[in-house]
């Protein structure tokens, strides 16, 4: 088992963001050699429903880092709630949300046109002008990545 996982997964929500951005980092370190971080898939999916953006940022990218390890189907079952932030309240949570869903989709290609409706359908109304153009590019690219899986 890898070694003060506990720790860093209380960290993920530690007020000082540098501090818990370094648990997030290490945790996605992790998340890439060993499946020792998926036994902690509860507590990402818990973060989804945060009231703070950069939790539920944190809970996105680790869902997606722990994809390859997703042998429960644990990622079919809340697959909805990960497809509401596509359109976070936060764009910068969105986009997050959209860069990572080809790798969801590369690990569980089973969800691969849920995800396609997902980002097609988007309704990206909430956001400025300028940020409205980002968020419909980053769903661009990532429509394309996923035609290419």
């Amino acid at each position: 088992m890898f070694p003060g996982v506990q720790s860093l997964i209380d960290g993920l929500t530690d007020r000082d963001n540098n501090q818990a951005y370094e648990c997030l980092r290490r945790l996605q370190e992790e998340s890439a050699k060993s499946s020792a971080v998926y036994a902690y898939f509860d507590t990402f999916a818990a973060m989804l429903d945060s009231p703070n953006s950069y939790i539920r940022t944190r809970g996105l990218l680790l869902i997606a880092a722990n994809a390859v390890w997703d042998e429960d189907n644990t990622i079919d079952e809340i697959i909805d709630r990960l497809l509401k932030h596509i359109t976070d309240e936060k764009p910068i949570t969105s986009r997050q949300c959209i860069k990572v869903l080809p790798v969801v989709a590369k690990h569980k290609p089973e969800l691969r046109q849920d995800i396609e409706n997902a980002l097609h359908h988007a309704d990206l109304e909430r956001y400025n002008e300028n940020m409205r153009s980002l968020v419909m590019k980053d769903i661009q690219k990532a429509l394309a990545d996923l035609r290419v899986l």
